[in-house]
């Protein structure tokens, strides 16, 4: 009878017994998270090239329908405000202010928002009337640069998901719409890129030395107030970068998301040498992917940082100016530093960045979409860089990178590189 008893007694854990199996499943747990955290990066990346195939597709619907790639800088004229000034904002027309993007919203499923710009509308963000002439918003939209809120275009100010990568945390004001993937507008970031446009009465210009000298700096699938077509990319589609992505400004003086800006230096620095923010010891040491700041050691802060201003980074998706917002030059390698001088809205070395690790993703001409690492090769990280004083219609100075953001300077892409 005892020995019944005591084969019908239920055994129970040792208090030893329970922490072995509470420390088994905190390690379990411990290996478990880093794996799912890098499979939810792994599905946003993979989203986030998914938007950059559907505008690829844009692009080339686009060009099917019009026979010509969209302009970055199209839109309407001046306006009727007392100053014509480009880079004063609009209420009465946008200035040829519109990036890529707005003419390519039919063809990445946005029909409805693309109705809303292409006609007048008295719709506005806090429902007070327009303030343009007769209380309507023009067909095509103010000036893509009209920055406030009150009472603010709806358009110009809405977040487009095909437009934003899930990696970027980024969301509202700064920003007035953010987004993710710019233009690509070659190798030469030279302040007279726009020179053969006259942008204070908008219209092309008759000054023919600045006309010749930014036509060769137009070395890119996109430039300012110009229209080219697939016929024009001689290095062909699939050599070729359409657009590169980008991160969207996050106020935390971070290289690849905030600019450092001298408005007291030479608007050629970065031109001349593209490694001059480097060679001014602005990045800190100890954490080099953020600028220097005072409390930093062993290096200098820059004179100033945009930082979530207007002019930042990934801040609005319908602006084709100031380029710093999303413009993508071939220069210094992906999520490199961004750096300008003297005037906010010269050209910089604005590069290729994003969130996820290692590199960013480039969109090709022909569509396809690579995933570029930050370890490109990226030749003479010094050389001035190609112009009409120097070495005009040469190949690019920043070797395979370079040469991927050229449209026609003849380079051999040798071996494969997706």
């Amino acid at each position: 009878m005892n020995s019944s008893r005591r084969s019908d007694a239920r055994s129970a854990f040792t208090l030893v017994e329970l922490l072995v199996v509470i420390a088994i499943i905190g390690i379990l747990v411990g290996l478990l998270l880093p794996a799912v955290q890098a499979a939810r990066e792994a599905a946003r990346r993979m989203s986030c090239s998914n938007n950059f195939k559907q505008i690829g597709l844009a692009i080339h619907n686009y060009h099917s329908a019009f026979k010509q790639l969209p302009a970055h800088g199209g839109g309407t004229g001046k306006g009727l405000e007392a100053d014509p000034a480009w880079w004063k904002p609009s209420d009465t027309a946008n200035r040829k202010s519109l990036s890529v993007h707005v003419g390519l919203t039919p063809y990445f499923e946005q029909q409805g928002l693309w109705d809303h710009i292409s006609n007048p509308s008295t719709q506005t963000v806090n429902g007070d009337p327009p303030p343009a002439l007769g209380g309507f918003w023009p067909a095509m939209g103010p000036s893509a640069k009209q920055y406030s809120t009150n009472p603010g275009y709806i358009p110009w100010q809405s977040e487009i998901p095909t437009l934003r990568c899930p990696s970027d945390p980024g969301q509202g004001l700064p920003g007035r719409g953010r987004v993710n993937y710019g233009p690509c507008l070659g190798d030469a970031p030279r302040t007279n890129i726009a020179g053969h446009f006259d942008r204070a009465q908008m219209i092309p210009s008759t000054n023919g030395g600045a006309v010749g000298n930014a036509k060769v700096l137009h070395r890119g699938f996109f430039a300012p107030y110009s229209e080219f077509k697939f016929r024009d990319v001689k290095d062909g589609l699939s050599n070729t970068i359409a657009m590169g992505e980008i991160v969207s400004n996050l106020q935390d003086n971070a290289i690849n998301g905030s600019i450092s800006w001298n408005s007291g230096g030479n608007g050629l620095d970065h031109f001349l040498n593209p490694m001059h923010c480097v060679d001014s010891d602005e990045i800190d040491p100890e954490r080099p992917r953020f600028w220097c700041s005072s409390s930093s050691t062993g290096c200098t802060p820059p004179v100033s940082i945009v930082n979530g201003e207007t002019n930042g980074r990934g801040m609005s998706w319908a602006s084709a100016f100031r380029l710093s917002i999303s413009a993508v030059f071939t220069v210094r390698p992906p999520n490199s530093e961004l750096c300008i001088g003297q005037w906010a809205d010269n050209e910089g070395n604005f590069s290729a960045s994003s969130h996820h690790q290692g590199g960013a993703h480039i969109l090709m001409g022909d569509g396809a979409v690579i995933f570029m690492t930050d370890s490109v090769e990226a030749g003479d990280q010094r050389a001035p860089g190609i112009a009409h004083d120097n070495r005009p219609g040469d190949k690019s100075p920043y070797g395979l990178w370079g040469a991927l953001g050229t449209k026609a300077s003849g380079e051999v892409i040798e071996g494969a590189f997706n």
